[in-house]
């Protein structure tokens, strides 16, 4: 299985970047996973919803360009379907069982995904009605991918 995250920013502080790499290292022999960092654009303060949907739509056109037609594509988005751990990891192996072979997991940046992304998705996933800042996202999907292998594998895991 080859997983994609895909995601609008770079991850600037140490701390994230450190937890990214301890997963990226567990979940090697699960998966190969392939991290993609599109830039995000600069958003005034005070800016308007034009400007935010313009800004929305500047940072879908660079994710786009990375979307393959074969992958199965979810997006995180606060209004997606919830999962618990047992559920998410139900998804990524009933996905492996009927023949997918690529996912890539879509994270906005500070002001979410153009709704061009969106309705490209073959999903919607939301980890909570809360905010969350997008380089936070990166680790806690890793970390639920990684979890999602490991109840599938009937491996302990904390709970």
């Amino acid at each position: 299985m080859k997983i994609t995250i895909l995601a609008v920013g770079k991850v600037k502080e140490k701390f994230y970047r450190q937890a990214i790499e301890e997963f990226e290292k567990r979940l090697s022999r699960y998966c190969k996973l392939e991290i993609v960092e599109v830039a995000d654009e600069k958003t005034p303060d005070n800016a308007s919803d034009a400007e935010e949907l313009q800004i929305k739509e500047k940072e879908g056109q660079r994710l786009i360009k990375h979307l393959k037609g074969d992958a199965w594509t979810c997006v995180l988005s606060i209004d997606g379907k919830m999962l618990d751990s047992v559920e998410f990891s139900e998804k990524l192996e009933g996905l492996g069982v009927s023949g997918v072979s690529h996912m890539v997991f879509i994270i906005g940046g500070s002001l979410g995904l153009a709704e061009s992304i969106l309705k490209r998705a073959d999903y919607a996933l939301s980890f909570s009605k809360m905010t969350f800042p997008h380089q936070l996202m990166r680790v806690v999907l890793l970390e639920q991918i990684y979890r999602g292998y490991r109840i599938m594998a009937n491996e302990p895991y904390h709970k």
